[in-house]
């Protein structure tokens, strides 16, 4: 992969590119809060109060009481037992995985599924399989395989963040033996899914009893840093065991400050949410008005239908030239290449409207070549 040329964000939902200014529809700040000047105020106020950093692990001189406080208000705000800060989002499933290294006898991975799962199944100490995207019947398979002395932990995405796909997590449950866990990667779902942002679990309806949440502060939450869900037992075990967490330095004081303020706002302010959903409505609708295939799926994600080499750079160049920057990513799955769309609840109705007609136009012009 060629390192993307440098993108600056100039407003709600513009980005500046070779000094151009253009509609923005990438990222993962689904509520557009990492701009919210709450949130800067936020971390200003913890700066000048805490610091910068602790400069040291928790396990020695840095366990600051912010981080106390932070987990108390994530483990409210999602309903778990106990919650624990990460110093990044990638690394959370992994602190998991080497936490529990040596309990499980088989790690079944969906196929699709983020690189930090893909990392973290290396942890477990167990034999690796993959299974089909979001396929019930290749895990149930897969399970039966293993024996019934297996001891599996199923590793996905709770939001899978190509498609907005969710993972069905009530179904996998079904399937998994009584000693068996899922990890979920809820990056994506964390703050998005659910009808008071809990995520994928609380979209699906699945209770926390043998599942394992991780999520991020870095999308929905417009900070930074990662989150572990879990049993008080399960957290305890990272403390003790993950040389992840046992060697890092923790989230930076200022952005705890302003992880507690995004804490706070969507949970008070759940019309944020409701209008993301309503948004993606709107361009899905439009979309297929003008003959696009769109799939509906739970996530704020519209993704196109795969392309040709010739119909991708195509519709890159109308794109740029009609004001609106490429969202083309070629990274994960989506090696190929794939169109994908992330709506925010700040966009308006007008630059939505925007996207869904130069996306008509473009296909009408494609077919009249046919």
């Amino acid at each position: 992969m060629i390192e993307p040329e440098p993108l600056q964000l100039v407003g709600t939902n513009e980005v500046r590119w070779r000094r151009r200014t253009f509609l923005h529809f990438s990222g993962c700040d689904y509520f557009r809060l990492a701009r919210d000047p709450r949130i800067i105020a936020a971390a200003r106020a913890g700066a000048e109060k805490l610091g910068v950093s602790v400069a040291a692990s928790r396990l020695t001189t840095g366990n600051h009481e912010i981080y106390g406080g932070l987990e108390a208000a994530l483990a409210r705000f999602f309903g778990a037992e106990t919650a624990l800060s990460i110093s990044d989002g990638y690394l959370a499933p992994l602190a998991v995985a080497q936490s529990l290294a040596g309990e499980f006898t088989h790690a079944l991975v969906d196929e699709f599924s983020h690189g930090a799962l893909m990392d973290a199944a290396r942890m477990e100490d167990c034999v690796i399989t993959h299974f089909k995207h979001r396929d019930i019947t290749d895990l149930k398979n897969l399970i039966t395989r293993c024996g019934k002395r297996a001891r599996p932990i199923v590793l996905t995405d709770g939001m899978f963040s190509h498609d907005g796909s969710v993972a069905p997590l009530r179904e996998y449950l079904k399937i998994l033996p009584a000693h068996g866990m899922i990890l979920v990667d809820d990056a994506h779902g964390g703050g998005v899914l659910g009808k008071t942002g809990k995520g994928s679990l609380e979209l699906t309806g699945v209770s926390r009893e043998r599942i394992i949440q991780c999520t991020t502060l870095s999308k929905a939450f417009g900070v930074f840093g990662g989150v572990v869900l879990a049993s008080l037992a399960v957290r305890q075990k990272i403390v003790e065991r993950s040389r992840i967490f046992m060697g890092s330095t923790p989230l930076p004081l200022p952005l705890a400050q302003a992880a507690l303020t995004s804490l706070k706002i969507l949970g008070r302010e759940s019309a944020r949410r409701i209008r993301l959903f309503e948004n993606v409505q709107r361009l899905r609708d439009a979309l297929r008005s003008s003959g696009w295939e769109v799939a509906d799926t739970p996530g704020p994600i519209v993704r196109l239908p795969d392309l040709s080499q010739a119909e991708t750079a195509s519709l890159k160049r109308y794109l740029l030239a009609a004001g609106i920057f490429p969202p083309f990513l070629q990274y994960g799955e989506a090696s190929r290449g794939v169109f994908r769309f992330v709506v925010s609840s700040q966009h308006t109705h007008r630059q939505l409207d925007t996207l869904a007609n130069v996306l008509g136009r473009w296909k009408q012009t494609l077919q009249s070549r046919r």
